[in-house]
């Protein structure tokens, strides 16, 4: 059997391939097991994802707990956070047994119709969005669950600044009274939009306000990221040199998905016996652009010129701010009215993020291709 590429770039498949985050974990650990709710706040791709996963993963919490990862990123309205939530907490409860899974199905009258079961009994979510005719009925049959269950539950809403954005005004109220009356569950809040996630968790005008733990995440330290890197190329017979992990970590700020995607293709670039140096970093990180070509020209070719514009311009600014300045406007030939719009539309399509005053492009591998063109 082949030896599986120790840099997980997608989901959490366990301690071993997890690097360090110690010191959250415990501090994450700590908080939920004695009732208090999360606010986990950081930039995508940065592991607030696998950091729930390998606290959720830990002996104190998977014997005594039922836990739950819900993410609502592609959510638009309250239906859509219902939907996934209710079928987050079926697919979980599903191999915990009959007993388990039938308390909850039970609780869910209003989708009784929507619920089909396999020749072996096992329940499916084949609930439809049109389904859920009222979603505050499903809601309330859901955390009627939550209170009743066997085993005290955490549940994670993964991008939960998603809420912020829904058409329905009391969005933020009527979670906050359901989380509030629930002592059966812990939550933890995960979002990557700083402003969004400050305004609902610490604005004393909003229904969060004073409710939770404020837990930011900040990069993985490069010495402690580069012992875990060399460890596992050691394992295999591989060596990689400290220069190289340094050039990865610098290039990417410390952001642990990239860091990871790049040291899964110098690892497979390296054979055993053989050392990675830092002369292997652009091959690798030019292979992972070659990969992504086709999706980023199609995305390209997709946006509306002034979009394209303010995109590029921002790219080779890599991090731009007053943007609507007579400096950034003449450099780049625009006009204020076209930037403002263009901003909008970058930020909706997650194209761009803003963070403290400064535009970036989002997706570094993204910005790279830009740059190259």
């Amino acid at each position: 059997m082949a030896k599986m590429n120790p840099f997980v770039t997608n989901g959490y498949v366990s301690a071993e391939y997890f690097c360090d985050r110690s010191t959250e974990t415990e501090m994450l650990l700590r908080y939920l097991t004695n009732g208090n709710s999360v606010a986990l706040i950081s930039p995508r791709r940065l592991g607030k994802t696998g950091l729930i996963s390998h606290s959720f993963h830990q002996n104190t919490i998977s014997k005594e707990y039922y836990t739950f990862l819900v993410d609502i990123y592609a959510t638009k309205n309250l239906q859509e956070f219902v939907f996934e939530l209710g079928k987050s907490l079926l697919n979980t409860l599903k191999p915990k047994g009959r007993k388990t899974w039938e308390l909850f199905l039970n609780c869910l009258s209003s989708l009784r119709t929507g619920i089909s079961f396999d020749f072996a009994g096992i329940p499916a979510w084949s609930v439809e969005m049109g389904d859920i005719k009222v979603p505050t009925t499903t809601l309330d049959e859901i955390f009627h669950y939550l209170s009743e269950a066997d085993k005290p539950c955490l549940i994670a809403i993964d991008e939960f600044q998603a809420i912020a954005k829904y058409p329905e005004d009391n969005v933020e109220a009527l979670l906050r009274t359901y989380t509030q009356h629930c002592p059966n569950a812990t939550f933890v809040y995960a979002g990557s939009q700083r402003h969004l996630m400050g305004e609902i968790f610490t604005s004393p005008t909003r229904p969060f306000y004073q409710s939770t733990a404020i837990m930011p995440l900040n990069p993985i330290p490069l010495e402690t990221y580069a012992q875990f890197i060399q460890k596992h190329f050691e394992a295999d017979g591989k060596r990689i040199t400290h220069e190289a992990i340094a050039d990865v970590y610098q290039r990417f700020d410390g952001i642990t998905w990239y860091i990871q995607f790049v040291a899964n293709s110098l690892y497979s670039m390296t054979s055993s016996g053989e050392t990675c140096n830092a002369g292997k970093v652009d091959a690798a990180v030019a292979n992972i652009l070659s990969q992504l070509n086709y999706t980023y020209t199609s995305l390209l070719y997709q946006l509306p010129p002034k979009q394209k514009e303010v995109l590029m311009a921002i790219c080779k600014e890599g991090k731009a701010k007053e943007v609507t300045s007579s400096r950034f406007l003449k450099t780049y030939k625009l006009t204020a009215s076209s930037v403002q719009g263009a901003i909008k539309g970058l930020l909706d399509k997650d194209f761009i993020t803003h963070e403290l005053g400064t535009y970036c492009v989002y997706d570094k591998f993204f910005e790279l291709w830009l740059k190259s063109l």
